[in-house]
């Protein structure tokens, strides 16, 4: 069933537009706040370890403050979403893994949304716990789609009703691979390390939304948005300054031309920096196939990347193999049941990724309708 839903008129154009002015704005107050008032940091918090790829490997401020981890308290897991058929897939999946995981030992999982950004309900309404919010005006997102990924949960947290006190942001080409417990302790949310987003490497850049005033770049976490643990009460804080810095940037061509795909990761990781928040940076949050070999222990799969190899079981990366899984083979429709399973010798993450795949999709009723 969906979750009830408040507000749930389409806002004008005008009026949304009115609003990212107003977030504009109060960035930059912020921004001026930090600058005057220079808001002290805990001396506890160090600076992180650097790895080969230029970034903070791992960063825990609980370490040298004494806080313990253990509160286990549930946090709702919220990812956001399109009504087309290549998002629809992907979030059915992901709702069945979190159903199967969600009661399992060491769990803390509580509710689920599916913060639906299309502007109007779909056909997945009563099959994923949903609340639908409005895109960005048109044009607004030049083409690039996730930048209504920061406005969908500015929206979504000020108007549902969120019971647990963290928030899971995840995405949809998420699957959990083992019961995910609560990594956030306290006030200190945690995050996932990616080795493609490297601030100390655009220090120019940054530069332009993170003054030297507030301190180094390296306050600037190596992660985007998701996958990350994180109290709701300091995200509905940094939400509004992460559209807004994220607009920013997009507009701004250097910007834009530099960052790319990931562009709102770092319009998230430099938000956060704003508000002086730091992560906790844990590897073992997730993994990403072909790349990472085993699942092991962690928590999630994100099947980001193409799959190809020959028949020998070698890696074909870049080309087309003679086995692949790609999710982008499926963005009309979703996957057949009962894929192929990988030739001897692929690693054992991607051929966890397609059981569960083919599990899920064995089990989801009326797969193949959409």
């Amino acid at each position: 069933m969906m979750p009830p839903r408040k507000n749930m008129g389409r806002v004008s154009p005008f009026l949304l537009i009115l609003l990212a002015l107003g977030f504009f704005f109060a960035t930059y107050n912020l921004v001026t706040m930090i600058i005057h008032n220079r808001v002290t940091r805990s001396s506890s918090i160090t600076t992180s370890t650097s790895n080969n790829n230029g970034g903070s490997e791992w960063f825990d401020p609980v370490q040298e403050s004494g806080l313990k981890s253990g509160d286990h308290r549930k946090f709702h897991v919220a990812l956001t979403a399109t009504d087309a058929p290549y998002s629809k897939w992907q979030c059915r999946i992901m709702y069945y893994w979190y159903k199967r995981m969600k009661d399992r030992s060491g769990s803390d999982m509580g509710g689920f949304t599916r913060v639906l950004h299309s502007g109007k309900p779909d056909n997945l309404m009563e099959e994923i716990p949903t609340f639908v919010v409005d895109p960005l005006p048109a044009g607004l997102d030049r083409g690039y789609i996730v930048l209504n990924r920061p406005w969908a949960f500015v929206q979504w947290l000020e108007k549902a009703t969120i019971e647990e006190e963290y928030i899971l942001m995840a995405e949809p080409d998420h699957i959990f691979a083992n019961p995910l417990p609560n990594l956030a302790r306290g006030d200190h949310p945690t995050a996932f390390p990616f080795f493609y987003i490297k601030p100390s490497e655009h220090e120019k850049i940054i530069r332009k939304y993170y003054p030297e005033d507030l301190g180094p770049v390296t306050n600037v976490d190596p992660i985007g948005n998701s996958p990350v643990i994180i109290k709701k009460s300091i995200l509905e804080k940094i939400a509004p300054t992460w559209m807004n810095v994220s607009l920013r940037m997009k507009d701004d061509p250097e910007t834009d031309k530099a960052f790319g795909w990931v562009l709102e990761m770092y319009g998230y990781a430099v938000a956060s920096a704003l508000h002086g928040v730091r992560h906790i940076l844990r590897k073992d949050f997730m993994l990403q196939p072909p790349w990472d070999l085993e699942v092991g222990k962690r928590f999630i799969i994100h099947y980001t990347y193409g799959c190809d190899y020959n028949m020998k079981g070698e890696l074909t990366y870049g080309k087309i193999g003679e086995w692949r899984f790609d999710k982008r083979s499926y963005l009309r429709g979703p996957p057949p049941k009962n894929l192929s399973l990988p030739p001897p010798g692929v690693p054992e993450s991607v051929v966890r990724l397609v059981k569960m795949v083919n599990e899920a999709t064995a089990n989801i009723p009326g797969w193949e309708t959409e």
